[in-house]
Formats: C-alpha cells, structure tokens, sequence
C-alpha cells in the first residue's frame, strides 16, 4: 500500500521553528477571535482546507478561544478534513482556562499544565499536538514546576512534542531555560508575541539576545495590527470589521484611532498604499510581508473569517520576494519607529 499523501507545498516558505529540526510555513493559520466564536462550523473548515492548499501545514489555537469552542471547530474540521497527520503542525495553548471557576482550572500548575492539555486534546479530538504553549507567565507558580509540567506532557505523557511561551519576558524565558539545563528538563523552543509594523520593541530589542543565545523562535501574532495595517479603518470603523465586532477587547484601539497618535498611524498607513501598489500587492499583503521579512520570525500567524480574505493575505509570498534592502528602509522611513539598540558602551563584537 502506497504512503498517503495529501499536502503540496505549492510557493510556501518554510523555516525552522527556532532551534528544532521542525519545519512550519511562514504563514500560518490561526483561531482567535474567528473559530467557535463568530465563525462556526461549515466555513471553519473551508478556510482551513484554502490555508492547506496555499501551502500552509501550521494551526494554532487556544483553550481559551471562545472558551475552548475554537479547539472544537478547528477540531471537527480536521477530522472532516483527514489529512494525515504527520503533514500538519498542531498548537494550542494553556493558561486562561475555559472561564470555569474552580481555581485549578486556569494557571500553569503542573495539574492545569497536564489536565489542561488533556482538556484540549479532548476537544480537538487529538492524540497530540505538535507544540503547546505557556500562554502567559504565572507569578504564583514556581518556574521549575513550570518547566516540569511541560517536560512532563511531552517526556512522559507524549501530548506534545515541543512547548513555547507567549507574552513572556525575556528574562522568564532565559528563567525557564536555564531551569531546563540545570534538571535535565526540556527547555521552551518558541516565543507567541505580538509583532507588526506599530509594535516593535519587545520583539526586535527584548527578545534579541534570546535569538543569539537559544536560537529562539517565534510564532507572532497580530501582524495586521488588529486590521490597522489594512487601510479598512482610514475612513472610520466599518460594520464587520474585528473592532467593531468585538468592542469589549479593542475599546483603547478604537478610542486611540480618535487621537492624534491613532491619526499619525492612519497617515502610515496610507503611504504605504502607496508602496503595496508599486510592488503589484495591497497594504495587507505589504505588512505581512514585511513581518515574513525579519529573519527571527518563523511564522506569521493569519487570522481569516473569509476564504478570499486568507487567499488574499497568502499573496503576501510574491511581495516578500520583492522586498529589497531599499523598499525596506523606504518602509523604515514612513514608519519612523524603529526601535533603538541597547547602549553597548562601545563594547559591542
């Protein structure tokens, strides 16, 4: 009996997740915001079969995403869909919990860490995902039990093969790495932050030295800006639109577009229209790929509630070729903050 086979890689581009030998497309799909909240059923699955067909293998998720409906959606439609599973890559995430009350439920204790995890697994109707993550640090938790609990899920309970963090400082990381050297324990592999075009800092100075030292990947989120970085809110906050459904989480980015600050990054936005246009694209495909660019990143995650708003964003692969050292620093010229290096006293190699 021939191997089955169901993935091809079409013009995706593929890199290494951090220090592992795990390969994922440089855009990915993920279910925040859309999956089990204002998208179910039928269309979770269209638009994650469009995503396998553009060459994306890597999905992510979260037990927390509409309370752990996304991992339901994405996870009967990966059952419908049946691709083998060895050709796609799998993640979730633990931490907030599923909004319950019992106070075990939600932290990343070795007993939510493992039970959370299961929890998940059971919802996606999987036997493993391929990388959990620590969706936040714990400040009540001690970093070895953390770091134990997720040796535990991949060492001895195979739920995983690799854990990451999200939102964790560089020095929770470093924490958690040299925790993992010192006990024989295994040590994250990947960072979820958010980065794009309007938030800089913490990815390209903070984390930077993890990419020198650990090799550290990443697996960012929020590329558009939470759709700032399309042009759609240039004229105002269309119905439809992710801050106009969902008012409760972006009330300060809608309330920031009002100020001067939120002006000045819609007067960016539209001069680099300008850009996205020369190079054959539009300013969505412009900003993804200028995200795809830097060379720490390993994968951009999409966020699509339309199968033609994750083709379109997919196009983004022909602009990323196109993206030479003088379209980036004309880039670096309208957005005018890029964040400063650390002071290295003239002590720099």
């Amino acid at each position: 009996m021939a191997v089955r086979s169901a993935f091809d890689p079409k013009d995706m581009v593929f890199r290494h997740l951090g220090p592992t030998g795990l390969k994922v497309s440089v855009f990915s799909l993920g279910g925040w915001l859309t999956y089990g909240g204002t998208q179910k059923g039928n269309i979770v699955k269209e638009i994650l079969q469009t995503a396998w067909e553009n060459g994306i293998n890597f999905f992510d998720t979260a037990e927390t995403y509409a309370n752990g409906q996304s991992e339901i959606e994405m996870g009967n439609a990966l059952k419908e869909l049946d691709w083998p599973r060895d050709e796609y890559v799998l993640s979730t995430k633990v931490f907030f919990g599923t909004g319950r009350k019992e106070p075990n439920t939600r932290g990343l204790s070795r007993k939510h860490v493992v039970e959370g995890l299961k929890s998940s697994l059971q919802r996606l109707q999987q036997p493993y995902v391929d990388i959990v993550f620590a969706h936040r640090p714990d400040y009540a938790t001690p970093m070895k039990e953390i770091v134990e609990g997720f040796t535990q899920v991949i060492r001895n309970l195979n739920l995983a093969y690799y854990w990451g963090t999200s939102e964790w400082s560089a020095t929770q990381i470093t924490e958690a790495t040299l925790i993992a050297e010192k006990y024989n324990l295994i040590a994250p592999v990947a960072e979820q932050p958010q980065y794009n075009a309007f938030h800089r800092e913490r990815f390209e100075v903070e984390y930077a030295p993890l990419y020198k030292e650990y090799k550290y990947g990443t697996t960012i989120w929020s590329p558009l800006a939470s759709g700032l970085l399309t042009g759609k809110y240039n004229d105002g906050i269309p119905e439809g639109s992710r801050l106009a459904n969902h008012k409760d989480i972006f009330s300060n980015a809608v309330e920031s577009l009002q100020k001067p600050e939120g002006q000045a990054k819609i007067e960016k936005v539209r001069k680099l229209s300008k850009i996205a246009e020369r190079l054959g694209g539009n300013t969505s495909q412009l900003a993804l790929a200028w995200a795809a660019k830097n060379e720490n990143v390993s994968t951009v995650i999409l966020g699509a509630t339309k199968v033609e708003q994750l083709v379109d964003n997919v196009k983004a692969l022909k602009l990323l070729e196109k993206l030479d050292d003088k379209t980036v620093q004309e880039i670096e010229e309208i957005l005018d903050n890029k964040p400063a290096p650390p002071n290295t006293f003239g002590r720099s190699r």
